[in-house]
């Protein structure tokens, strides 16, 4: 089983940056990934980014290529996304969850165990 807790949404200007954080504890193998969704108000939830423990190979959706940045520190068993040039389009609540194999498509994959999710709201 897998406990995670998101960490670091708020309320930031377009343009800003922000780093959220996803904070895992319980199996961490190396078959476990770990991936970064949003859902903005009135819309479903999309997939953003997904990286492996253990090689730390990352995917991204396409729509999320350029701005965001997902990375991790194995010693902290956390998870980051790193967003910049926030738009109000970027307004939404970001998930982290975890997974465990090796899917064909990390947007598709089963994700097990979710976090609460963290607000990000940008103003214009």
């Amino acid at each position: 089983q897998v406990h995670v807790v998101e960490s670091g949404g708020g309320l930031v200007q377009a343009g800003g940056s922000l780093r959220l954080s996803c904070a895992a504890s319980g199996r961490t193998f190396s078959d476990v990934f770990m991936g970064w969704f949003r859902q903005a108000p009135g819309k479903e939830r999309e997939f953003v980014a997904a990286i492996r423990w253990s090689g730390g190979n990352t995917y991204y959706a396409d729509s999320m290529k350029g701005r965001f940045t997902i990375s991790s520190d194995n010693a902290k068993n956390t998870v980051y996304l790193q967003v910049n040039s926030l738009k109000p389009e970027d307004t939404a609540v970001y998930f982290c969850a975890a997974g465990s194999g090796y899917p064909r498509n990390y947007a598709y994959a089963p994700y097990d165990y979710w976090g609460q999710g963290t607000q990000v709201t940008v103003s214009s």
